[in-house]
């Protein structure tokens, strides 16, 4: 991405922990020699302190002092040089005393250059000095003391700037490491926090086009889970919305086109009721007299007679409550309840129901073994829809006795064919077999009991869902289809 949130949080820490240490080597640079000045020059005011107490009290010649004098050189790198009132040399530190004795002594009658003094007391001069023979740079203070002895303590500022150029070197060394090793963990923390925006961003593309079935599964208590967790309730609010929102659309479509045709639909309806229920009703009142007026009078026949009576009724039975299912569809008082869910597993669940009956009449099942296909739909009626034809290829079946179930996507739906091997359907019968009563073979028809109001029932549901559904003529075989949304 070029706008990477990522990018953006290596660049910025990168350039704050590097703009941090160079102005730490800066200050280190230009403020570290002065602050270690004036460190030595608060040390000298100690060691002058310890020595004009001790030239006091009369302790400076002492042997025992010589060990403070030793502490003071060891501890802050100080030489000391204390004369008497006539010049001589009462204590010292110094390696070369002849020349320190001859410094202190210029500096005291012919005084120093104003530009070179750091602090000035009534006791003493703290002053920066350059020897020339040994071209190295001194902080020193003398003066005198309050016993009237004269002396001078000198430290060498070399030591000094050799140490602020080890530490800016160090600091640099340290700040390079710093940097590469800032560079990966901010690398490995912004991967961190962009990840999981990473992933609310893939869940929201995917919601973008309807797809509900992803949800955010960081287990954090950051404000990046508390914002996928309102992801995830939003999914299923939208989900549940759209879900009813669909089934809404899809009353209203059915109303509108559905309103105008309730009265024409009466009319066939009763039409042909009265003329389907006709035969069964003649049937079981022949059969039902001739029982009365005692035609037979074996127990056979009497239970023949008796067998075909049941067997009617049972036929009307299936018959009225299949017209009392279609009426419903047709004239819209049975609501569609779009919802979303396994088209796959409704699939493989009623062909294994009808497993007692495929091995009854050794006929094959083919079915690849598809993934879950989610799909828009009401799951109970849809379920009609494939029994129908299922059912239908099962009692048609000849040949090879061979049923073929496919699934294929195509443009954001799934196409369900339910394909049998046997007698194609003849051309002129392919345009009314989804008119109610109608009948290819009426004699296979009443064999097994069909109404001819199957074909009828499916193209109600999936006209109810506005999808669409078909029949295809094959020479060996028919296949009949439906689509349905995927969600």
């Amino acid at each position: 991405m070029r706008y990477s949130m990522k990018r953006q949080f290596v660049f910025i820490f990168t350039l704050v922990i590097t703009g941090t240490i160079l102005l730490c080597l800066l200050a280190n640079n230009t403020l570290l020699e002065k602050y270690y000045i004036n460190n030595k020059k608060n040390a000298l005011i100690k060691a002058y302190a310890s020595i004009n107490e001790a030239s006091s009290a009369g302790d400076i010649t002492s042997e025992l002092y010589d060990i403070e004098l030793q502490k003071i050189r060891d501890k802050y790198n100080i030489n000391v040089l204390v004369l008497d009132s006539d010049s001589r040399m009462v204590k010292t530190t110094m390696v070369d005393q002849e020349f320190a004795i001859n410094h202190l002594l210029n500096n005291i009658f012919y005084g120093v250059s104003k530009e070179e003094i750091l602090l000035e007391d009534n006791g003493y001069m703290i002053q920066i000095v350059t020897d020339v023979r040994m071209q190295t740079e001194y902080i020193e203070m003398w003066g005198m003391l309050d016993n009237g002895y004269f002396f001078i303590l000198r430290s060498a500022l070399e030591s000094i700037q050799e140490s602020v150029a080890i530490s800016n070197r160090f600091m640099a060394y340290v700040g390079c490491i710093a940097i590469v090793v800032s560079i990966l963990m901010v690398i490995g923390l912004s991967n961190r926090i962009t990840k999981p925006i990473m992933e609310l961003a893939g869940i929201s593309e995917r919601m973008k086009h309807l797809d509900f079935n992803v949800k955010y599964t960081g287990n954090d208590r950051t404000e990046i889970a508390v914002l996928g967790n309102n992801i995830n309730e939003m999914s299923e609010a939208l989900e549940t919305t759209i879900s009813e929102l669909k089934t809404a659309n899809n009353e209203l479509l059915k109303d509108i086109e559905q309103k105008e045709q309730i009265d024409e639909r009466r009319k066939e309806f009763l039409s042909n009721v009265s003329h389907e229920l006709k035969t069964p009703i003649a049937l079981i009142q022949g059969y039902a007299e001739g029982l009365r007026e005692g035609i037979n009078d074996d127990v056979e026949s009497r239970e023949f007679y008796c067998d075909v009576i049941i067997d009617e009724a049972a036929k009307m039975n299936a018959m009225v409550r299949q017209l009392l299912t279609l009426n419903q569809l047709e004239s819209g008082s049975e609501i569609v309840n779009m919802e979303r869910f396994d088209l796959t597993a409704l699939i493989r669940n009623y062909i294994a129901s009808s497993d007692i009956l495929l091995r009854e009449r050794t006929i094959s099942v083919r079915m690849e073994d598809y993934e879950a296909v989610y799909v828009w739909g009401d799951e109970f009626k849809v379920e009609e829809v494939f029994m129908n034809y299922f059912t239908n290829a099962i009692h048609y079946a000849q040949g090879e006795k061979i049923i073929d179930v496919k699934l294929r996507r195509m443009d954001g739906q799934i196409k369900v064919s339910v394909f049998n091997t046997g007698i194609p359907i003849p051309a002129e019968s392919i345009e009314h077999i989804w008119e109610k009563f109608y009948k290819v073979d009426k004699a296979r028809t009443r064999e097994y009991g069909g109404s001819g109001i199957g074909l009828s029932i499916v193209k109600a549901i999936m006209e109810s869902m506005n999808q669409k559904y078909g029949v295809t003529n094959y020479e060996n075989g028919v296949e009949f289809w439906f689509t349905l949304d995927i969600a």
